[in-house]
């Protein structure tokens, strides 16, 4: 399916965030709409394959290309400009809530991965309200992780690749080699990221850990932590679960963890994702009434 091209203006800035949209035919029946937000060094088109099986599934899909990604780079690649991070974070809610205006009488859901996971973190801390299920897909704590990664060069992602074989570099985000090969081939993945990135990034990862923070959450939110035990932002999972325990102790009721064995960082693009897409669809489903 061919997806539809838009844009909004980012009250953060006043720059152009570009938009996509898979929308359901006009007069089915939808079940709820489903806002994705993408990873670092990589753009929205990508997840065409999982908004094809989430409109099967009866959901209208819409995402975004960060500041600094795919068709919202106004300047270097990956560079957020000014606001920086918290800027990418505003700009997830202002599409989301844009979302709850278009569709008043449909349920919506936040799908968030790796960096787009990051922000959808930050995201919960102001604006559970606004989502009514939220799916972290390649997470992490990322308060421990920034402090594992706080010895490396700016920039440098090189490392996660470390455990596996180094074809070209990027055998971490999946199994699948053909995968590996169409990131790689992608001119609007993989880029050198500007120096300041990462540092924004990384910023204010404290309140993602702490209590007080984290008890602002609607207790009633649904939440699904979906990762790779290879991944290497998961900690082999512990950090997956540490996440978790984080979101249940702070109150919220229903937080779900699923462990892909030997899955890497992108489990939508991994050798399994048939079964990933349709759990996640399956959870979806479930926490929505469906």
């Amino acid at each position: 399916m061919t997806h539809l091209d838009g844009s909004f203006s980012s009250r953060q800035d006043g720059i152009d965030i570009a938009t996509y949209a898979w929308p359901l035919p006009e007069g089915t029946d939808a079940r709820g709409v489903v806002q994705v937000a993408h990873g670092l060094a990589e753009h929205s088109a990508r997840y065409d394959r999982f908004a094809v099986a989430l409109n099967a599934a009866g959901y209208h899909v819409h995402a975004a290309d960060h500041r600094g990604h795919g068709r919202s780079i106004h300047a270097a690649p990956g560079d957020f400009g000014t606001p920086g991070f918290a800027g990418l974070q505003a700009d997830v809610v202002q599409l989301g809530e844009q979302l709850r205006d278009q569709h008043p009488d449909l349920p919506l859901v936040l799908f968030g991965h790796s960096m787009g996971s990051f922000a959808t973190q930050h995201v919960l801390l102001e604006r559970s309200d606004l989502y009514d299920a939220v799916v972290l897909s390649g997470s992490t704590a990322l308060d421990v992780l920034a402090a594992g990664m706080g010895d490396g060069p700016v920039g440098d992602l090189s490392a996660f690749n470390a455990p596996f074989d180094d074809r070209t570099g990027y055998e971490w985000l999946s199994r699948d080699e053909a995968e590996v090969d169409a990131y790689v081939a992608d001119p609007l993945c993989g880029f050198d990221l500007p120096a300041e990135t990462l540092p924004s990034l990384f910023g204010g990862t404290e309140r993602l850990a702490d209590p007080a923070a984290l008890a602002g959450i609607r207790h009633d939110l649904p939440i699904l932590l979906a990762s790779g035990t290879d991944d290497p932002l998961a900690g082999g999972g512990e950090l997956i679960e540490l996440l978790a325990t984080r979101y249940r102790d702070a109150g919220v009721s229903d937080v779900e963890v699923v462990l892909y064995p030997q899955g890497r960082h992108e489990i939508l693009n991994e050798t399994n994702r048939d079964e990933v897409t349709a759990d996640v669809i399956g959870w979806i489903d479930r926490h929505l009434g469906q």
